[in-house]
């Protein structure tokens, strides 16, 4: 069974940017304190991505393509991550071009 992980209330409403020097609710922080312990684990998890006040692509770009950046393998991201978004649905494609963006050039 995955984890859920609501982002606006097990991280944050308001993400922001991509490295943690640009904050600590950076796509860099989300990925490296909450979904990289999890993964690397073995578990899948759902992240559902509605109640913030937004989130930007290098936010997205930077927690879930950095996944590849961090060493895991762009199948292995796709099956054991699954992303929720119905105030957003667009988001779900972009996290998932993301990855495999990534894949490319890793």
């Amino acid at each position: 069974m995955a984890k859920v992980i609501k982002v606006a209330s097990d991280f944050t409403r308001f993400p922001y940017g991509r490295y943690r020097s640009q904050g600590k609710f950076s796509g860099e922080a989300f990925r490296d304190d909450v979904l990289l312990p999890l993964l690397k684990a073995g578990q899948s998890v759902e992240v559902d991505l509605d109640g913030t006040s937004g989130l930007s692509p290098s936010f997205l770009e930077e927690a879930f393509g950095g996944l590849v950046r961090a060493g895991l393998e762009v199948e292995r991201i796709l099956q054991q991550v699954k992303i929720k978004s119905d105030d957003d649905p667009s988001y779900i494609d972009e996290v998932k071009e993301y990855v495999r963006d990534a894949g490319l050039v890793h």
